[in-house]
């Protein structure tokens, strides 16, 4: 590339790229979303789970005593604050992990194209792996119908990461080239 041709580069704007905005929005939304459900679970680390889930049951007018949520709340009483921090602080590290991803890319660094690629790549023989060997619970009653086939949303999670790896992967340099400076 000839020196005329970096300098009009560098200063081109970025050329519109739909889906990177919708990339870029997912990523902060499900940051955001982590980083105020870490905020909520920190908040209940130490409170009486238990407790409190019975309250919110009754609240949405569900019987706490069914099999199903009795043994949730079971399962509550085993959780300690130490774990709750645990969940808490790793909900905190991603969900701020993908915010700085998600505003990286929207200021399209160079280095949030492989933060996002290496982090939606992360998951993908994991959704595979769930896909191929997760058994549904037979018999066990379900709370809502779209839960009656949780294989289409692990589906559906890996079709989307699969897809933003592929579109940045191959975009990358279109999306980016203006904050090379070689």
């Amino acid at each position: 590339m000839s020196y005329k041709q970096e300098i009009l580069m560098v200063g081109e704007k970025p050329k519109r790229a739909p889906t990177l905005y919708l990339i870029v929005a997912i990523k902060l939304v499900k940051g955001s979303l982590l980083l105020a459900a870490a905020v909520s679970v920190y908040l209940l680390a130490n409170k009486n789970l238990p407790d409190l889930f019975d309250q919110f049951l009754r609240f949405i007018h569900l019987d706490p005593e069914g099999r199903f949520f009795a043994e949730i709340g079971d399962r509550l009483e085993t959780v300690t604050p130490s774990n709750v921090h645990v969940i808490a602080s790793g909900m905190f590290l991603y969900g701020l992990f993908l915010t700085v991803g998600g505003l990286g890319l929207a200021f399209r660094a160079g280095w949030a194209v492989w933060l996002a690629i290496g982090e939606s790549a992360f998951f993908i023989p994991i959704e595979i792996y769930e896909l191929v060997r997760r058994h549904t619970p037979e018999g066990e009653a379900r709370a809502h119908a779209m839960f009656a086939h949780p294989k289409v949303g692990i589906a559906i999670v890996l079709a989307v990461n699969v897809i933003i790896v592929w579109y940045l992967f191959e975009n990358r340099n279109r999306l980016f080239r203006h904050h090379d400076h070689h």
